[in-house]
């Protein structure tokens, strides 16, 4: 079985239809962006079931998403008679990364109180140590003793 992990944006607002026995199923594509001078690879991807339910609202066109699924590739022919191939991935996990949800914000949290963090008494264990010491360790600050 083959797997692959694709990150990028929604070109489009995923679209959502039914299977003859009432599972979902939320089609969309994916970007895939492989840098300056190097063509973006479009992914169709599916999702089934209750994670497509729930997910359907928030694959908007520009979301960036991270998905892992299984590749199968798909022969057509478009609507000029030309035989294409296609690369499908099934979903089998999806994760949001942030972007562009302009109408499915969350409404914002109030910001907690937050109150100074109590000071804590440093303790080296050489408070009975002069400080004399001719070196110190320049990474903690803290005098050190070195034994020979």
């Amino acid at each position: 079985m083959n797997s692959i992990t694709i990150a990028g944006q929604l070109g489009k607002d995923a679209e959502q239809r039914f299977l003859p026995n009432g599972d979902a199923v939320v089609s969309f594509s994916v970007a895939d962006s492989q840098g300056r001078d190097k063509p973006t690879i479009w992914w169709n991807c599916a999702i089934f079931g209750k994670r497509a339910d729930a997910l359907r609202e928030y694959l908007v066109k520009g979301q960036a998403v991270t998905v892992v699924g299984n590749v199968t590739q798909r022969e057509y022919t478009d609507k000029d008679g030309n035989k294409r191939t296609s690369m499908d991935v099934r979903v089998n996990d999806l994760a949001l990364q942030g972007g562009k949800r302009e109408q499915h914000e969350a409404p914002a949290k109030p910001a907690a109180t937050r109150t100074a963090p109590k000071p804590v008494a440093a303790s080296s264990g050489f408070e009975d140590m002069s400080d004399d010491i001719p070196f110190m360790n320049p990474l903690h600050g803290a005098a050190r003793c070195l034994a020979m």
